[in-house]
This record gives structure tokens, sequence and C-alpha cells, in this order.
């Protein structure tokens, strides 16, 4: 009997391989994403999960080099910038950039 495994769930994916129009939806869901209520958050990373192919708490890397990278924030690599007050993001830096040049607020 033959076994199938799983690919490994993508962590990152870049930004600028998105069409502009998919690139205008990524921001306009992931505005929508930072300040949504407790029901309306997970189908809103849904739809980003759909869109990048990474699943989890999606980012867009935050930091001063402009990085296009998007990725799982839970990433234990990955470094939060800034905690999001009020808001459900804040500003992240991918595992990347957290290892060559981590930022602070």
């Amino acid at each position: 009997m033959a076994v199938m495994t799983h690919a490994p769930a993508r962590l990152e994916a870049n930004y600028r391989n998105l069409s502009t129009d998919d690139q205008d939806r990524f921001d306009q869901l992931m505005e929508r994403a930072d300040h949504a209520g407790p029901h309306d958050y997970q189908p809103l990373m849904d739809a980003l999960a759909v869109l990048t192919g990474i699943s989890g708490e999606i980012r867009k890397c935050a930091c001063s080099c402009t990085c296009p990278v998007t990725f799982d924030a839970d990433n234990p690599d990955a470094h939060v910038i800034e905690y999001g007050d009020g808001y459900n993001l804040g500003r992240h830096q991918c595992p990347w950039c957290a290892d060559q040049h981590r930022e602070t607020a």
C-alpha cells in the first residue's frame, strides 16, 4: 500500500507575486482583520490563507526594508515589532528580517 504524506505547510509567500487585484484584496482583508471582532476575524484569515497559500496568523513583514514577505506570525522566528494596541494585527517582522536586522517600535 502506498503511503502519502502531506506537503509541509507554506510559512511564507511573496506579496509581489500576487496580481495587483490580489494585492488590493490582500490589503483590504488585512485592514478588515485588523478591526474585526472575534466572529469575523477567523473567516478573514481563512480568506487570506486562500489568497496566499499560507495558513495561520497571516501578516505582511512590517520592517523598514519594505520586505515583500507575507508569513505566519505564529512562526517562532518571527518578531513582534509592535503589538496592536486596540487592534488585532500589530507590526511583525518575518523570520529572515528579524534575524538580519531586528527592529523595535
